[in-house]
């Protein structure tokens, strides 16, 4: 009887006590960080060299849960595309890239492909030139 009583006394406090309110989480940048890119330069029908580089994305991480696909593959897409077509390289001679305009033409490029304001910065980890003549076969 006591028993009864103890259990029934257990089940009525268990349903009067309310669940504690969880809080919201607390969304925040991710960061990515892309396979290597090795770029080929061509010039006058040949390849003159390789631009070598290893970047870095950050995108909202509730973006990044909701999205059905991965990433990663548009980012590189974009990022080789515009060292490819864009990259200014004057063979024989060191220059300086515009690092601030590429980076920001594969976010915006990247963001019309993946959607809006998706890609919020892309970091530069590495990046180099090899020249092909400088390369063992």
């Amino acid at each position: 009887m006591v028993a009864l009583v103890a259990s029934y006394s257990v089940a009525q406090w268990k349903a009067e006590v309310k669940p504690s309110e969880e809080k919201p989480y607390v969304e925040g940048l991710e960061y990515r960080k892309l396979e290597p890119l090795t770029v080929p330069m061509i010039a006058d029908g040949m390849v003159q060299g390789y631009v070598l580089a290893r970047l870095v994305f950050t995108a909202d991480a509730g973006a990044l849960r909701k999205l059905k696909v991965e990433p990663e593959p548009f980012v590189s897409d974009e990022a080789f595309r515009e060292i490819y077509n864009n990259g200014r390289i004057e063979f024989g001679k060191l220059a300086k890239y515009n690092l601030d305009q590429i980076v920001a033409h594969i976010k915006e490029n990247a963001n019309k492909r993946l959607g809006p304001d998706f890609v919020q910065d892309i970091l530069i980890e590495e990046i180099n030139y090899a020249d092909r003549r400088t390369m063992k076969n």
